[in-house]
């Protein structure tokens, strides 16, 4: 009964999801969604998209089900997927300012969670009640590719996250993070420091 109520529940959503998908087919932020999509799916468990089928019906799912997706989405697409949100609407306690973001934005739910920073690298990882912001008018942290950042963590003022680093569970960083760097604590210092990948990029 719940999977034909999951699938009666898709199928409507993709009726109102088809202007969404005209914007995608027109290729506004395509490529970078369908990145997202891709990272989404391999966090999920969903495995790899192989088509434009796998695409189109993990658009459909996560608009339906992933609120945090929907933001993601609509930052990608510009005004012209905003002016659709009444739609399929956005998650009030996730709010993303960032004039530049890499493909493969994961947010692992988005309760409580502002993010306003100059760029964020590919394959971000970004949990819940998590703050990255500005310490004055113009100071406004930059996260570098493959990061990871834990549940509460706060990122504040004119720094630079390295590449590979994780910030973790309610850390409080103030300062440039290195390359590969694990940091923890309040303030958060290094308590590790590798050249492999992150564990959340294995595999």
């Amino acid at each position: 009964m719940k999977m034909r109520f999951r699938r009666l529940r898709l199928l409507l959503s993709a009726l109102r999801l088809i202007p969404h998908m005209v914007l995608l087919r027109l290729n506004l932020g395509g490529a970078l969604v369908r990145a997202d999509l891709a990272q989404w799916a391999k966090r999920l468990g969903l495995g790899e998209p192989q088509s434009d089928w796998d695409y189109a019906l993990l658009f459909v799912t996560f608009m339906t089900f992933t609120p945090e997706f929907r933001n993601v989405f609509y930052l990608r697409c510009g005004t012209k997927a905003w002016l659709l949100s009444w739609l399929c609407p956005r998650l009030n306690s996730l709010d993303i300012v960032c004039p530049s973001i890499g493909p493969g934005l994961f947010i692992q739910h988005g309760e409580n969670t502002f993010v306003t920073a100059e760029s964020i690298g590919e394959n971000c990882w970004i949990g819940r009640h998590v703050v990255i912001g500005y310490s004055n008018e113009t100071d406004y942290p930059t996260i570098g590719d493959n990061v990871r950042i834990y549940a509460g963590a706060k990122i504040i003022g004119k720094i630079k996250i390295g590449d590979n680093a994780t910030i973790g569970l309610n850390t409080v960083i103030t300062q440039d993070v290195a390359p590969h760097a694990t940091m923890l604590g309040v303030p958060g210092k290094v308590v590790w420091v590798s050249n492999k990948p992150p564990a959340h990029l294995a595999g």
